[in-house]
C-alpha cells in the first residue's frame, strides 16, 4: 500500500512534494480569474469572474442603471487606436425578466463614454477642419456598433422560457460569439416569475414539478454555465416588504423627473427612511446559498438638490454580503452615477 501511495519510488513524502510555490498559484489565479472594477457603487467589493452578485432594492432606486453601466464597462473595449475606453472588450448576455429593458438608456451611456474618450479627438485643429469632425464621428459610430454587437438580449415571459434562455447561453458561450466569450450574465429582476409560480404551485405539483425545483434548475443552469465559462453573474431583485411597511419609492414613483426651482417637494421624516430596511427574504434558500454577493440599494425620501430644472434624487448603497458596514450616497445622471460624500 505504501509503495502504491507513494509512487515508483515507494516513499510516501513524494506523493506530498509542492507541485508550484504559492507565487506561481497566484499568478496562475489571477490569470484565470482576473479582479473585475466595476462603475460605483459596485466597485467597492472584490469581485472575479464565478461571483454570483445580487443587487437588491425597491422600484426606483437604480437596480437597472447599475446593470447598464456594468454592461457598458464591459462591452467597451480597454483601447483602440491608442484611446483609452478602460473597459473590458467581452461581451454580455442581458435576460430580461420584467420587460423594462429600455434600449436608448442603454444607447445613452455607451455613447457618453465614447465621447468621453474621444474627447481629445476634438482639440486643436481638428474642430475647424470638417474632414476630422467627419473622421471623428464615423469612428465613434463604428466604435458604438462594434460594442452593441458584444450586447446581446433576450426577453422572457415566464421560468420555462427562462430556463430554456440559461441553456442558450451556454451554447453562445460555446461559439463565442465575434470570437470574444460572455464575459457578463445580466439578469434583471429575477423574482419576476415567482408569485406566479407560487400561485400555480398546486399545478406544477400535479405535473412532478415543484416550486423549488424551478429555482433549482435555475441554479443549476447557471452553475453549469460557470463551469464551462468563468464569467461575473449580476442579478437585480426586488425586496418584499414586511406587513405595515411603506417605502418613500411609493410616494416618488409617480413624481417627475423635471419639476421647477421653485415647486414643493414633499419630504418624509428619516424614521421612513430606517423602516425601508425592514424587509423579508421570499426567494428559496437554494437561490439565497447561491449568491455570493448581495448589495441593497435605497432611494432616499428627500431630494438634495434642483439643477437646470432636473431634480437628482439621492440614493444609498450598502453591502450586506460581504457586509462592509458602510452606506455610500450616489446620484444618477445622464453620465452615469456621482458619488456623494
Amino acid at each position: 500500500m505504501a509503495g502504491q501511495a507513494g509512487g515508483e519510488s515507494g516513499d510516501p513524502r513524494a506523493w506530498l512534494a509542492v507541485d508550484e510555490t504559492a507565487a506561481a498559484f497566484i499568478s496562475r489565479s489571477l490569470d484565470s480569474r482576473p479582479p473585475i472594477t466595476l462603475p460605483p457603487p459596485l466597485h467597492r467589493a472584490p469581485l472575479r469572474p464565478g461571483n454570483v452578485v445580487e443587487i437588491a432594492g425597491p422600484s426606483n432606486s437604480g437596480k437597472s442603471h447599475l446593470l447598464l453601466m456594468a454592461a457598458v464597462q464591459c462591452i467597451l473595449p480597454k483601447e483602440l487606436d491608442g484611446i483609452y475606453f478602460g473597459g473590458l472588450g467581452k461581451s454580455v448576455m442581458y435576460l430580461d425578466l420584467d420587460c423594462r429593458f429600455d434600449v436608448l438608456r442603454l444607447a445613452q451611456i455607451l455613447r457618453n463614454r465614447i465621447a468621453e474618450g474621444s474627447a481629445h479627438l476634438r482639440n486643436g485643429d481638428l474642430e475647424k477642419d470638417g474632414t476630422k469632425d467627419e473622421f471623428q464621428c464615423s469612428f465613434e459610430n463604428t466604435l458604438f456598433s462594434d460594442c452593441m454587437r458584444r450586447f446581446l438580449y433576450v426577453r422572457c415571459y415566464n421560468s420555462s422560457e427562462f430556463t430554456a434562455a440559461l441553456k442558450t447561453v451556454q451554447s453562445q458561450s460555446r461559439s463565442e460569439v465575434l470570437g470574444v466569450s460572455i464575459y457578463f450574465v445580466m439578469i434583471d429582476s429575477i423574482g419576476a416569475f415567482y408569485w406566479i409560480d407560487r400561485a400555480s404551485q398546486s399545478v406544477r405539483e400535479s405535473k412532478g414539478k415543484s416550486l423549488q425545483s424551478v429555482t433549482k434548475t435555475v441554479v443549476h443552469e447557471i452553475r453549469k454555465f460557470l463551469q464551462l465559462q468563468p464569467a461575473l453573474v449580476l442579478v437585480t431583485k426586488a425586496p418584499v416588504y414586511a406587513e405595515g411597511t411603506t417605502t418613500a419609492n411609493d410616494f416618488n414613483r409617480g413624481s417627475s423627473k423635471y419639476v421647477p426651482e421653485d415647486s414643493t417637494v414633499l419630504r418624509y421624516p428619516r424614521q421612513e427612511e430606517e423602516r425601508t430596511l425592514s424587509y423579508r427574504e421570499y426567494m428559496p434558500s437554494i437561490w439565497q446559498s447561491f449568491v455570493t454577493h448581495r448589495i441593497n440599494l435605497q432611494e432616499e425620501a428627500e431630494v438634495p438638490s434642483v439643477q437646470e430644472n432636473k431634480v437628482f434624487s439621492t440614493h444609498t448603497s450598502e453591502w450586506v454580503r460581504p457586509s462592509l458596514k458602510t452606506k455610500e450616497k450616489f446620484s444618477i445622471v445622464d453620465d452615469g452615477v456621482i458619488l456623494i460624500s
